[in-house]
């Protein structure tokens, strides 16, 4: 089975690929576990040393003959993480719409073109919400974003039910809430705030918040959200029936109270590293996204979330090898 991962440079994307390659099968068509041959990534830029039995290409997800050659005619599997991230695309409005909208639009049309339907995972936003929300979110919320990246997310959504109807996919989409702790540098995301705040003070680093401190947000780990993708991927076409889009568990937690984990776990002198810096643009695109679900069908498909936000800051921590 050939597998295309894009943003498979990113943090996420180069984990889940990982993960394949530790795992080495994936479901295939019928629902039989199925050997990988081949896992491409595309991005923009990958890791220096990116491990050899991956095939990393550089590109822009926009490029149809490129999208084209990689996919060949017989990909079975994608996994479409790439795009312009919530900050980025709110700053610049054609770019956010070239990357998140039209290269997912040409991403589907080279999917339409395999030999079989392949299995396809979407990674969407709980920034799919937003306005007047009810304290606590089911499954039958209707989205209604509050900014331009929610507002792809959600088109990009509608087109992979669509393109599933039809049977040009066999498409899910997961509506991710704050991965946290991301490794590496900060990003242009909104919610960049919400892994800088626990991995520069652990790292010696000052770390800038710039939301208020009960601010609230909902959290999921690396480790949990790269097994929901796989897990979604597996999971039977008739499991997910006409309801292609699924809202991922997670942890509801205050700023205050991943600092307080923070400082409990690694002591005062890592904690009071964190500094309130109040940014209105951050703060208003942070208070848009809702931070309560019940996701009563994401349990009974099997999805699970972090203990809570001591566990994912823990898991980080065992990770990276930190010491503290």
């Amino acid at each position: 089975m050939k597998v295309l991962i894009t943003g498979g440079g990113g943090f996420i994307g180069y984990r889940l690929a990982q993960a394949l390659l530790k795992r080495g099968t994936l479901a295939d068509g019928e629902g039989k576990q199925a050997s990988i041959s081949q896992i491409t990534l595309l991005d923009i830029a990958f890791p220096m040393q990116a491990d050899p039995r991956l095939k990393c290409v550089t590109g822009d997800l926009t490029d149809k003959a490129l999208l084209a050659d990689l996919l060949g005619g017989d990909t079975g599997s994608v996994f479409h993480l790439a795009s312009i991230v919530s900050g980025g695309a709110e700053a610049d409005f054609d770019l956010g719409y070239k990357v998140n909208l039209d290269g997912t639009r040409a991403l589907l049309e080279t999917c339409r073109k395999q030999a079989r339907p392949p299995r396809y995972v979407f990674a969407s936003s709980v920034a799919a919400f937003g306005g007047d929300l009810p304290p606590v979110l089911d499954d039958s919320v209707t989205p209604n974003p509050q900014t331009s990246y929610g507002a792809q997310k959600v088109c990009c959504e509608y087109l992979t039910t669509d393109y599933s109807r039809k049977g040009f996919i066999d498409g899910r989409s997961l509506r991710l809430p704050t991965i946290s702790v991301r490794a590496g540098k900060p990003n242009l995301a909104a919610s960049s705030f919400a892994s800088g705040i626990i991995r520069e003070p652990l790292a010696g680093v000052v770390s800038p918040c710039p939301v208020n401190p009960e601010t609230s947000v909902w959290l999921l780990s690396p480790g949990k959200v790269v097994d929901a993708f796989i897990h979604a991927h597996d999971l039977p076409s008739s499991a997910w029936g006409l309801n292609r889009v699924l809202n991922l568990p997670g942890n509801t937690s205050s700023v205050k109270q991943m600092v307080d984990a923070l400082r409990k776990i690694a002591g005062d002198k890592v904690a009071d590293r964190v500094e309130w810096k109040p940014d209105a643009r951050i703060q208003g695109i942070v208070d848009s996204w809702p931070v309560r679900f019940t996701n009563e069908r994401a349990h009974k498909l099997g999805f699970v979330a972090d203990k809570d936000v001591e566990t994912i800051i823990r898991d980080y921590i065992t990770d990276q090898g930190i010491k503290v």
